[in-house]
């Protein structure tokens, strides 16, 4: 199968399995997963999985970047905080919605992999730090739009609520426990927080350390 038939493929399973947003599929079709696989796995970059990218981390399955950028509500005018830059893939199909990404990684090496790979792929609208996530981006803030990408214990971490702007959404995996983790969003309005819980997802826990 061509690469273009496994995308066509990948993009009708993902519209049966809720992903249902114009745009987002259509920034899903615009990013090339495969440029962000390792080449050993290559061959599956357009399977709905998870796959591994090295420092004990994975590229996100597609119907979990699907359904988490669908519910964050990305528009065209939106500065976005991305926690967790990973592949970088997350923060490209985010790029394609909102006006710029700001994207921590704790991983030197993953963080400048990704850069190159935007400069490769000339996205030019997200910025890259290696830093301590829950720390967030001060300096840049307030963001309409926050995407944490590892899962966290109990509530959001309070240096990214405070950066979270008025009428801001955020996503994030939380739960009692790293085995027990739902995608919950976060509506911040003028009276305070809004909490919404949305499903059971699984993902690498939210840590504070640098890895060099």
């Amino acid at each position: 199968m061509t690469r273009a038939a496994s995308k066509i493929r990948l993009l009708m399973l993902l519209r049966r399995q809720g992903v249902t947003d114009v745009e987002v599929l259509r920034a899903m079709e615009t990013v090339p997963r495969d440029a962000f696989v390792p080449a050993p796995f290559r061959d599956q970059a357009y399977e709905d999985t998870a796959l591994p990218i090295g420092h004990g981390q994975t590229i996100s399955q597609p119907q979990v970047v699907g359904l988490m950028t669908q519910a964050l509500e990305v528009g065209p005018k939106d500065k976005v905080l991305e926690i967790g830059t990973g592949s970088g893939y997350q923060a490209m199909v985010l790029a394609k919605l909102g006006r710029r990404v700001y994207t921590v990684e704790r991983h030197r090496a993953l963080a400048r992999e990704a850069e190159q790979k935007f400069a490769t792929l000339r996205q030019h609208n997200i910025s890259v730090r290696v830093a301590d996530g829950l720390r967030g981006w001060p300096e840049a803030a307030p963001f309409e739009r926050i995407m944490v990408t590892a899962g966290g214990v109990g509530q959001p971490p309070p240096d990214l609520v405070d950066q979270l702007a008025v009428g801001g959404i955020m996503i994030m995996p939380l739960g009692p426990g790293h085995r027990e983790l739902k995608v919950v969003r976060i509506r911040r309005t003028v009276d305070g927080l809004e909490r919404e819980e949305l499903w059971p997802v699984r993902f690498v826990p939210l840590l504070p350390d640098i890895v060099p």
